[in-house]
């Protein structure tokens, strides 16, 4: 079959399908009968000369070569969507720009990063958090732009990516200003059975964190695991304990004066990337942002 051959109004019928995992549902959605789109994916089948569905009473899944025609479709369909977006954005003046980034991420760190565009009124922000893998298989299907993360992608030559580091910040350990203004403590040597909230164990800083202890023989006392940045920065004002996180993340209390850092890691840092898909439709807006690295 030649590209020409190709009945994208059966790829789009089969995309759907494949997508609700239902004919009924599918019918539905398309506004046609069951009959017509059983048709369509029969003549779909046929010229692709192989079966994309196995089919088990009503219940449908997807053979090999369905999986590999969907994951195409997803692309194609998923680029579509992307377009429409723009096109949209484009015929009113407006640039839209959606942001996903992991949930361990300082909220602080992304508004000073989204800081340049909050004042564009040509600008539209979608904004979205959520886990690293679920945030990738969005910008896969160009729902997303662009992910924010404090960790690298592993290497997938199946799902290629570009991945931009933004900048670092040191670790510090932070605590109330008016029970610890006047200590200086090292880290990790002072910490041994000192009453500590840190980042939860998903966090790119946690492994780190305990590996450094180990290899220095301090056994802190850990009083609160925490994933999400924003509870994170109120343990550290409300609790009274020490809380080990980045100065970003409670830069407002420590320039109120709320918060004072009593240490800072030499070992420790937090590193922030900018993920984006090779094939995605440039935004200069997303480039420079992307280019404000620091």
């Amino acid at each position: 079959m030649q590209l020409h051959q190709l009945n994208f109004h059966h790829l789009f019928y089969f995309w759907r399908v494949a997508k609700l995992g239902h004919l009924t549902r599918a019918a539905q959605e398309l506004h046609t009968s069951q009959s017509a789109v059983s048709a369509q994916i029969k003549q779909f089948e046929e010229r692709v000369g192989e079966a994309l569905f196995a089919r088990d009473g009503r219940r449908l899944s997807l053979t090999d070569t369905g999986q590999l025609v969907f994951a195409y479709a997803e692309n194609i369909f998923g680029l579509g969507q992307e377009m429409l977006g723009r096109l949209q954005g484009s015929a009113s003046g407006i640039a839209r720009l959606r942001v996903g980034s992991v949930a361990t991420l300082s909220r602080n760190y992304l508004e000073n990063w989204i800081r340049p565009v909050l004042s564009n009124p040509e600008v539209v922000l979608t904004l979205e958090s959520g886990l690293l893998e679920g945030l990738i298989a969005r910008l896969g299907k160009h729902q997303l732009d662009v992910v924010l993360s404090n960790e690298m992608v592993p290497a997938n030559p199946d799902r290629p990516l570009h991945c931009t580091l933004l900048g670092s910040q040191p670790i510090a350990l932070v605590g109330p200003a008016d029970r610890w203004k006047v200590l200086r403590l090292r880290i990790p040597e002072d910490l041994d059975g000192l009453e500590l909230a840190l980042p939860g164990p998903r966090h790119a800083l946690r492994a780190q964190f305990e590996a450094m202890c180990s290899s220095a023989n301090v056994r802190p006392r850990v009083r609160a695991e925490v994933d999400d940045m924003a509870m994170l920065r109120l343990i550290a004002r409300d609790s009274g304990w020490l809380t080990v996180l980045p100065e970003v993340v409670v830069q407002d209390e420590l320039k109120a004066g709320v918060l004072v850092a009593v240490g800072h890691s030499t070992v420790l840092e937090e590193r922030f990337y900018a993920i984006t898909a090779p094939h995605r439709h440039r935004l200069d807006l997303l480039e420079s942002l992307i280019a404000r690295q620091g």
